[in-house]
């Protein structure tokens, strides 16, 4: 977002006085001090919107001097004035380009040259608005070329294309230049080749340093890209070469150009790409300009060497400032002797700096001598070596040669060798296979890992039956014991009686001890099984520990990108939003924009918009983060869609001619503007917009409403009346030009009849001229007329008359406008000369009149051209015809000065036979009238100034286009 400072009236008048005088048509080099100054005003302006506004009102189409000239001031506006010059200076691409088509006619000379210079200043304008980050003086480091290229190789490409399509235009420039000078080159020195060589001085700087790019981003482009596929940059880059060289031994050959700039030499020959070593050595051609001097004064109040205005201006200061007092003999030679010590100072400074580049001059020459030696030195290694490496190829030839031969004789090796391959071949599927089992194993592990899991559950239960069985045994144990202990009590009762069973107990009492020592046998083996399940048990355990560890872990993991994410999700909303609000504070800035003022919007577009932002506003209620898809969606749509309402209906105003209503139209749509930032803001921070909403939805309507109240003037009876207006307006000018022309006749008739002599034959000159002048005009008017049928024709296509001028009132309107200013003028010129003839009247009064017809038939001839073909023959009779206007005009000035010396030789002084005091006090009368003049001259300069800013007050007020008046400037 960009902001304009405004200049007051005599900064507007210093800085257009300076650009008037930069662009001149006297055939010498632009001064630097005016163009100086031009550049400062772009920085007090911080743009170049005034510097366009006084620089296509200057007669660039008329004259080819000053269109060459502008091309200079405008390379060198874009090279070192205020950045945004560049920007402001897109929207005039086109009348550089009409003014190249306009002079490029002239085959020869200046016409060519124009022509070619326009093209230059759109491909830069073109360079600069594909790469908005280069500067005008194209000067960026290494750091900020590469980031420009962002490491694309496509954006290198892309940007090497365009800087060789910019070297192109600049030696197409130098060459049509130096083609224009004669082979010697001996007016290299005179103002008019000065004239033409000016301009060089910025085409090498930019030169150099688009050589300087293109070598380094050819060295990256080969370092990434086949040579074949650049071989065509390759051949572009040499051409160039050889030509930008040419241009620079052309350049430094030129003494004109010796204390304006130094130009290095380039090397030899050019780099080779192939050889990213020759990167290393590559060093950067600085151009070197020295610093500015201003130029010396010449004693003159006023520059001579500006338009007729200025000219008469000095004039009239000269003739009336008294004659400077003589200075004192002896202060006049010590500043002699001042001015040669110093002069003196300044040669020996002069030498002594000539010395010490000559010094660097032939250093810079050794060293590049010692590099050249050294790629010598290396290319004749690189030679040595690729005779090396064709021998190493033949003896490679040779060897595989013998070994096809050798090859052939033992085929049992290579039998030997296919066996060792088949063997080699069924390790590998060996191993294949053991590679598939092992993933299989891993598979069963697994599957075997879950079954233990399963198992060891199944061994503590059978742990837990196995005890309660040995609890069992050893009860059933114990309780055979005490049988037997019963039984041995008994058998002492019973020896007798259970010596029959003796044999029998004691097999009994084996079977019984072996059977015991298998359950306590039995129970150690499960006791050792039960330890080694509860061992399984405890890794087991500690096992599922570790799983749970790293389950929490990945839980609280997961807990914490949850949580990241809403934030990030939260924040990419809150950006979004802020983007859309800085889109829509934009707009509502842009509605202040004065250059918004040119837009139009009809009614009934701007009518259909109203719905769609409706819809957009209502659908945002009940909206909050948790759907945070919709809330980006309906900012997005809220943003664009009113961003868009406010600048259309800011537009729809400019239909009306109601300047009031426009300020209204603005006002609304700015509140409309802050309650939609309301509302955004309200998404933003995820709060309710229903209050919010419904304030939006009010000021919308209220805008809607506001432009339902459009005026109607567009379709009443004033558009209606603009046809009959217009052919009305034309009636009367060429009823007013019919009656001056007459009028002039009798008023040469009456002098004739009334005078004789001196007074006779200043009123026939001065009637004749402007006889001449009224018969131009009313051939002017008359293609006028014929132009502006066509234009109706061409225009209203089968739609009448009335709706082409209804269609297109503004231009109806600035056309009535200069048809009315014709007529007006032609009575103020007519009324004039007959105050002239009377004698009632003065001659300045004939000049002042004469210009004003013309610039009123100057406005009328861009009226018409505004609609009119340009390759329209009726345009080309009319812009004929102007010329004519202009070549009377000038006729008459230079009659009214012809017959102002003729009077005032008439009326000489005779001072034969004054006495001293008589002459003195004629003297002193005279110096109080010349300051009595002054004093008058100045009150009139404040008085034209005061008149011309309220005219311009009254024409920005005024309804319909009107053209300004510059040819009183």
């Amino acid at each position: 977002m960009t902001t304009t400072t405004v200049l007051s009236d005599k900064g507007y008048f210093k800085y257009a006085t300076a650009i008037n005088k930069a662009i001149n048509n006297l055939e010498i080099p632009v001064k630097q001090k005016h163009v100086r100054s031009a550049i400062i005003g772009t920085f007090q302006e911080q743009g170049a919107q005034t510097f366009w506004m006084v620089a296509l009102r200057l007669p660039y189409m008329d004259d080819r001097i000053v269109a060459w000239k502008l091309c200079h001031v405008v390379h060198k506006v874009l090279r070192e004035g205020h950045p945004l010059c560049l920007v402001h200076s897109q929207r005039h691409r086109r009348d550089l380009d009409e003014t190249g088509k306009l002079w490029c006619h002239l085959k020869e000379g200046y016409g060519k040259m124009i022509r070619l210079y326009t093209t230059l200043l759109i491909t830069k304008l073109d360079f600069h608005k594909r790469n908005p980050r280069f500067p005008g003086h194209l000067g960026v480091t290494n750091e900020e070329l590469e980031s420009i290229g962002a490491n694309d190789i496509n954006n290198y490409f892309q940007l090497s294309v365009e800087m060789f399509d910019y070297l192109d235009n600049i030696l197409d420039l130098q060459h049509a230049i130096f083609g224009s000078l004669d082979m010697s080159r001996s007016n290299s020195m005179t103002s008019a080749g000065q004239c033409r060589l000016a301009p060089l001085i910025m085409c090498i700087q930019d030169a150099s340093r688009l050589y300087d790019y293109c070598v380094k981003i050819l060295f990256r482009l080969h370092s990434s890209l086949p040579a074949d596929t650049l071989s065509g940059h390759r051949e572009r880059f040499l051409k160039q070469f050889k030509e930008l060289k040419q241009f620079y031994q052309n350049t430094n050959a030129l003494q004109y150009f010796r204390n304006l700039i130094t130009v290095p030499p380039l090397p030899e020959r050019p780099p080779n790409f192939l050889l990213q070593a020759e990167l290393r050595t590559y060093v950067t051609q600085e151009v070197v300009v020295p610093p500015e001097e201003d130029e010396p004064s010449e004693g003159n109040l006023i520059d001579t060497s500006d338009t007729s205005f200025d000219r008469v201006d000095s004039h009239s200061q000269r003739s009336m400032s008294p004659a400077p007092p003589p200075q004192p003999p002896q202060a006049h030679i010590d500043a002699i002797a001042e001015r040669d010590n110093l002069i003196k100072h300044l040669q020996q400074e002069l030498e002594r700096l000539r010395i010490d580049n000559n010094r660097l001059l032939k250093d810079n020459v050794e060293n590049t001598n010692k590099l050249h030696e050294q790629i010598n030195a290396l290319e004749t290694s690189l030679a040595t070596k690729d005779s090396e490496l064709v021998q190493e190829r033949q003896i490679k030839e040779d060897l595989f040669h013998q070994a096809s031969v050798v090859a052939q004789s033992q085929d049992s090796e290579q039998k030997i060798k296919e066996e060792k391959f088949s063997k080699l071949v069924g390790v590998y599927k060996n191993l294949r296979e053991e590679h598939i089992d092992l993933i299989r194993q891993k598979a069963e592990i697994e599957k075997k890992l879950k079954e233990n899991s399963s198992k060891y559950e199944q061994s503590e239960q059978r742990a837990v039956e196995l005890e309660s069985k040995i609890k069992e045994m050893e009860y059933e144990s114990v309780r055979k014991c005490e049988v037997l202990q019963q039984a041995s009590a008994s058998s002492h009762e019973e020896l007798e009686a259970l010596k029959r069973d003796k044999d029998l107990f004691n097999m009994e009492t084996e079977i019984l001890k072996k059977s015991l020592d298998d359950a306590v046998k039995e129970r150690n083996h499960y006791n050792a099984e039960l330890q080694q399940e509860k061992l399984q048990k405890q890794g087991l355990q500690s096992e599922i520990e570790n799983l749970s560890q790293k389950l929490t872990a990945v839980q609280n993991q997961m807990q914490q990108l949850k949580v990241d994410n809403s934030n990030q999700i939260n924040e990419i909303i809150i950006k979004f939003i802020q983007e859309g609000e800085n889109t829509l504070k934009h707009s509502i800035h842009e509605l202040d924009n004065p250059a918004l003022s040119g837009v139009s919007c009809s009614p009934d577009y701007f009518r259909s918009l109203t719905q769609d932002c409706l819809e957009a506003l209502n659908s945002t209620v009940g909206v909050n983060h948790d759907n945070p898809a919709l809330v980006i969606i309906l900012s997005s749509r809220i943003s664009h869609r009113l961003s868009t309402y406010l600048l259309q209906g800011r537009a729809t105003s400019n239909t009306s001619p109601d300047i009031m209503f426009g300020e209204r139209m603005a006002d609304a749509c700015k509140q409309l503007g802050e309650s939609v930032l309301i509302v955004l803001e309200a998404l933003r921070i995820n709060k309710t917009t229903d209050g919010c909403v419904n304030e939006a939805t009010e000021k919308l309507k209220a805008v809607a409403s506001l432009a339902e109240t459009i005026s109607g003037s567009l379709q009443g009876e004033t558009a209606d009346k603009l046809a009959d207006m217009i052919d009305d307006e034309l009636s009367a000018m060429d009823k007013a030009i019919e009656e001056a022309a007459k009028r002039i006749q009798e008023m040469l008739s009456t002098s004739r009849a009334a005078y004789s002599g001196i007074k006779l034959e200043v009123n026939e000159k001065i009637l004749d001229s402007c006889t001449t002048l009224m018969q131009a005009i009313k051939l002017l008017v008359q293609k006028a007329r014929l132009l502006q049928a066509e234009i109706v024709s061409q225009g209203k296509g089968t739609a009448s008359a009335k709706e082409f001028y209804k269609r297109n009132h503004r231009w109806t309107d600035g056309f009535i406008s200069a048809a009315k200013a014709v007529a007006v003028a032609a009575k103020f010129f007519l009324s004039a000369a007959d105050k002239v003839v009377s004698g009632q009247g003065k001659l300045e009064q004939l000049v002042v009149a004469s210009q004003e017809i013309a610039a009123s038939t100057a406005q009328l001839v861009v009226a018409s051209r505004v609609k009119a073909d340009r390759h329209s023959n009726n345009l080309q009779q009319l812009t004929h015809a102007s010329k004519g206007v202009t070549t009377a005009t000038g006729g008459v000035v230079a009659t009214v000065k012809d017959c102002s010396q003729l009077m005032d030789d008439a009326e000489e002084l005779d001072t034969s036979n004054m006495t001293l005091h008589q002459a003195k006090r004629l003297e002193m009368d005279a110096q109080v009238r010349v300051l009595e003049l002054e004093k008058e001259l100045q009150q009139e300069r404040l008085r034209l100034s005061a008149l011309r800013r309220r005219h311009y007050q009254l024409a920005g007020e005024g309804e319909g286009w009107e053209v300004p008046k510059n040819s009183l400037h």
